[in-house]
């Protein structure tokens, strides 16, 4: 069994949800968490979590649309969505991205900060964006108390010291297809126990590649988990069970899947 630990199936057309989480299913990946970027989006994404028993839904503000603060009325928004419904499993996608064309840098911290408060205020974990940012958003991790729930580093694409150092603050790695074709990512996931990672695929619709069928997709897991197995030596059959263990614990998923269900928070346990 295998778990998803990111994507973004509310940017497809909801008619093609159906056969991509039957290709997951036949791949084995049992739960999918689909990751907010707006208000809106995280309600779109509660909304097909309901109505499709494997998925499971991130609510938050992703840092390239952080172009206001949070005041208390998006506050509480992002409250009640993340509180009305079970299948509300983490704050996510939130973070920092220092890009030339991000918003503001000072709006980007506010945003950031306050979901990470939403987080320890809902005892949920936090799955996190970092692009060109990673010593910012350390520092603000650590400066809220965030290893207080955990979480994950979404898309990780670092060297070994940056993996280290988010184990640090109490997260897990969350590895991709990246770990395919990345040799430092490579070298790094060799290094990082087992225990300290988590899967995901950060599916969703790519215009861009000529055929539809090289769009990346929840099934993908399987071959995220297939790569780590081979560069640490080890059965894909125990990659999937370590990593689908730590997921399902850290989204207390652990008693719906038949796993061990009490959360531990990387590199605390």
């Amino acid at each position: 069994m295998l778990g998803d630990c990111h994507s973004h199936l509310d940017q497809y057309p909801r008619a093609e949800i159906p056969e991509i989480l039957t290709r997951a299913n036949d791949a084995g990946v049992r739960f999918i968490i689909c990751a907010g970027t707006t208000v809106e989006s995280s309600a779109d994404c509660i909304s097909m979590a309901q109505e499709f028993e494997p998925l499971y839904a991130g609510v938050g503000i992703h840092p390239m649309e952080a172009h206001h603060t949070i005041d208390s009325e998006i506050y509480d928004r992002l409250e009640s969505l993340a509180k009305d419904s079970p299948k509300v499993v983490c704050i996510s996608e939130v973070g920092l991205d220092f890009l030339p064309t991000s918003p503001d840098h000072e709006i980007q911290f506010q945003v950031f900060r306050e979901q990470i408060r939403l987080a320890l205020a809902l005892k949920l974990p936090i799955i996190f964006h970092s692009r060109d940012s990673h010593s910012d958003v350390f520092q603000i991790l650590r400066g809220e108390n965030a290893g207080d729930v955990g979480g994950a580093m979404h898309y990780f694409q670092g060297d070994e010291a940056t993996a280290r150092e988010a184990i640090d603050c109490g997260f897990y790695i969350s590895l991709a297809r990246p770990l395919m074709r990345l040799t430092e990512l490579q070298d790094a996931a060799k290094a990082i126990p087992l225990e300290n990672i988590v899967l995901e695929t950060d599916a969703a619709p790519q215009p861009f590649k000529k055929y539809r069928s090289n769009w990346t997709e929840p099934h993908h897991t399987q071959a995220v988990a297939q790569q780590l197995a081979e560069l640490k030596g080890i059965s894909v059959e125990e990659v999937a069970a370590v990593t689908t263990r730590n997921l399902a614990r850290l989204l207390g998923l652990g008693d719906r899947f038949g796993l061990d269900s009490g959360q531990v928070i990387p590199g605390l346990s």
